[in-house]
C-alpha cells in the first residue's frame, strides 16, 4: 500500500466525459451525476440537476441556469461571464472555481458556505446580500466587485486585489485582510493613501 504525498486525495474519477460537445445545439439530459464536460459549450442549463460534476475548460458565458440544481460542481479554466448564478435552486447549493472568468456573474443573495474561488476573474461580480461567511477566496481578481450587505465573516482576503468593500455595509468580523490592501476599506472616505 502506498500513501500518497502531503496526504493530497487521488484524483476523481467521473462515470462518463463529453468532450467538444456543443450543448447549445444538443439536446441535454435532466440530470447528470459524476460527469466531467471538456472544452464543452453551453447556453441553457435551466432545470437540469448537476450533482458531483466538473466542468474544464467550457464556455457557460450568460448561459440560461433558472432552477438548475448545482451540488458539489466544479469549474475549471472556464468562461462564465454574466451568468446569474442566483437563480440556481438553493438546495445543496456549492460551487468551485479554479481560474474560471466570472466577469458580471450574480451571486446575489446566494448561501455559498461550501464554495471556493481560486485564481479567479470576477470583475463586476455581484455578491449582494450573499452569505460567504465560510467560502474560499483566494488569488481572485475583483475590480468593481459588488459588496452590499454580503456576509464576509471570517474570510480570509489577503491574496485577493482589487477589491472596494464598505465595512458599515458588509459584515466583516474575523475577516482578515493584508495590510497593502487595505484601501479597498476606505474607498467610499476618498482619502488618499500613500
Amino acid at each position: 500500500m502506498t500513501s500518497r504525498k502531503n496526504n493530497t486525495p487521488a484524483p476523481k474519477t467521473y462515470y462518463t466525459v463529453f468532450e467538444r460537445v456543443d450543448f447549445t445545439n444538443e439536446p441535454l439530459e435532466r440530470a447528470y451525476e459524476s460527469v466531467e464536460f471538456r472544452s464543452c459549450t453551453f447556453n441553457d442549463i435551466s432545470g437540469i440537476a448537476f450533482t458531483d460534476c466538473l466542468f474544464a475548460s467550457c464556455n457557460l458565458s450568460n448561459a440560461q441556469v433558472a432552477k438548475a440544481k448545482a451540488q458539489d460542481l466544479s469549474f475549471s479554466n472556464c468562461k462564465l461571464i454574466g451568468i446569474n448564478f442566483y437563480q440556481m435552486l438553493d438546495f445543496g447549493f456549492s460551487l468551485h472555481f479554479e481560474s474560471c472568468l466570472l466577469d458580471y456573474a450574480s451571486f446575489d443573495k446566494k448561501k455559498m458556505n461550501k464554495s471556493t474561488f481560486n485564481n479567479c476573474k470576477l470583475h463586476g461580480a455581484n455578491f449582494s446580500k450573499a452569505d460567504l461567511s465560510k467560502a474560499i477566496m483566494k488569488d481572485c481578481d475583483l475590480v468593481d466587485a459588488i459588496f452590499d450587505g454580503t456576509n464576509l465573516s471570517g474570510m480570509d482576503f489577503t491574496t485577493n486585489r482589487n477589491f472596494s468593500i464598505d465595512p458599515q455595509q458588509n459584515l466583516i468580523k474575523k475577516a482578515r485582510f493584508a495590510a497593502h490592501s487595505l484601501a479597498g476599506l476606505l474607498t467610499k472616505y476618498e482619502i488618499i493613501i500613500e
